[in-house]
């Protein structure tokens, strides 16, 4: 498999650290998400010889139409899992939802409305009112708590709604797996039902007693020399365990984020020396569409927090070329002049993806508006410095600083939004363009064109030299393009 210059040097240079990764094919769109405890080992384990020779069809299909990747770090598997799960919601991979079955994780489940009710498995989580644990990444795990609960509750196994005496005619759980038979009343519905609340309270960790037993059972069969019982007693300590660690990193991991990221915005409200906690950020980024056109992104930070529900995107209007700067000034304009005529409230601060030259046009269109209190600064990728415009040096904050990771987090979610939104009007170009139906120009040849000249319109106004600069283009095929892209209007070909 031949890989491009660009995937090589990725592959090489992936981090040690737990986390997800994006696989895009040659269009750009994701084909897949997954998630590693090492994205290195991870990752380029699926283009190793072995993988491509002995991997199954689907894996190697995939591993094929691979033509880029990204990978976004993480604090722990459990984050990872998370992440992997709302990154499949969001972007819907096509060899995700081949693989299924491979990436639904395990989770048990609890309906209390049920007359009798009891504990299954379930790979899928749905709003629908039921008690869930999980998810957890091992079958096994999920199998072993379940056992347990089941015979330690003495909760049914049966499939009925509502088991009765004809259920029981075919069931012996009351004498191997210690069912209380609420079938044929050997346990009063009351009774049954508080047993069922018990072993809830325990898969949501609050009955570690119980797991303690187990261990103090497992010591003293192993003490008895019974080794066939400790090991058994052994998996169904390690199980339990891991049940209670993974619940807790998995409801603990929200709560961590939230607060590292209110901390985050008090140390940015020390540092800029802000009158109010920045609760609600705008940040702005550019994005080129040939070096012609300009896209613009705005994302939101609500108390520290990147929220799509806020997310807008813009197509510059009035400035041609690539001007950054200049196209910073009219979405800025835009954006809040139109707050301004609404009467919403105005961020509590706005960053602009850039130096001190975006950071300027943005805040002359805001004295222009009137806005004179509205925080504002920029941040600079190179060194990732907070630059202000008051006469005070850039802000370098520590690497390690919730506050930088608050800043650089949203400035990248910017640059993504701009970026998918660029790929999208690009694409959209490419396939309603007028040079679709001349023979000769595939996909690699229009966009060759239109990075050459920025629009069919462009095109159109060229000259049969200008065309035949360009690689594989001849008098004949220059000739057919022109013909194709001819607007009709007595537009003079080479005139701009």
């Amino acid at each position: 498999m031949e890989l491009s210059e660009q995937l090589r040097e990725k592959l090489k240079n992936l981090p040690d650290k737990p986390g997800c990764y994006l696989m895009r094919d040659r269009k750009g769109t994701i084909i897949y998400v997954g998630k590693a405890v090492s994205l290195k080992r991870r990752v380029q384990s699926y283009f190793r010889d072995s993988t491509l020779r002995n991997g199954s069809p689907k894996v190697r299909s995939m591993v094929h139409c691979v033509a880029d990747l990204e990978t976004l770090t993480v604090r722990n598997e459990a984050e990872a899992l998370l992440t992997e799960s709302r990154l499949i919601k969001q972007y819907k991979p096509h060899f995700n939802i081949l693989m299924r079955d491979d990436k639904r994780y395990p989770a048990l489940r609890a309906d209390p409305r049920e007359p009798v009710p009891k504990i299954t498995t379930c790979r899928i989580i749905r709003d629908d009112q039921a008690l869930y644990f999980g998810p957890f990444p091992s079958d096994t795990v999920v199998k072993t708590v379940l056992d347990f609960t089941e015979k330690r509750f003495g909760l049914r196994k049966c499939r009925p709604i509502i088991p009765d005496a004809e259920t029981y005619r075919h069931c012996i759980n009351d004498i191997v797996r210690f069912c209380t038979a609420p079938c044929v009343n050997r346990i009063s519905p009351e009774e049954y039902r508080a047993r069922f609340d018990e072993a809830c309270a325990f898969l949501r960790g609050e009955r570690m007693a119980i797991i303690d037993e187990v261990k103090v059972d497992m010591e003293k069969a192993a003490a008895d020399h019974d080794y066939e019982k400790a090991a058994a007693l052994r998996d169904t300590w390690f199980a339990l365990m891991e049940m209670v660690k993974q619940r807790h990193r998995i409801s603990s991991t929200p709560e961590i984020h939230a607060a590292e990221a209110r901390a985050g915005l008090h140390e940015l409200q020390a540092a800029i020396g802000l009158t109010e906690l920045p609760t609600w950020i705008e940040c702005f980024d550019i994005s080129n569409l040939f070096g012609t056109n300009s896209v613009a992104s705005m994302v939101v930070a609500v108390d520290g927090i990147p929220d799509g529900r806020f997310y807008r995107r813009f197509r510059i209007k009035t400035i041609e070329g690539a001007d950054d700067p200049r196209s910073m000034a009219e979405v800025v304009g835009r954006r809040y002049s139109r707050l301004l005529e609404e009467g919403k409230p105005l961020p509590k601060l706005l960053v602009v993806d850039g130096g001190i030259t975006q950071l300027r046009a943005a805040r002359r269109v805001l004295s222009d508006l009137g806005i004179t209190t509205m925080p504002s600064v920029g941040l600079a990728e190179r060194h990732e410095e907070v630059v202000l415009d008051d006469g005070r040096p850039n802000l370098v904050l520590p690497r390690d600083s919730a506050g930088l990771y608050v800043l650089t987090r949203l400035r990248d979610e910017a640059h993504r939004f701009a970026i998918t939104y660029h790929r999208r009007l690009r694409n959209r170009l490419i396939r309603e363009s007028a040079l679709d139906e001349i023979p000769g120009i595939g996909p690699a040849r229009k966009i060759q064109l239109l990075k050459r000249f920025g629009s069919v319109a462009r095109i159109a106004r060229a000259t049969p030299e200008e065309l035949m600069a360009l690689p594989g283009i001849d008098a004949v095929l220059a000739d057919a393009i022109l013909r194709a892209v001819a607007p009709g209007d007595g537009v003079q070909r080479g005139a701009e």
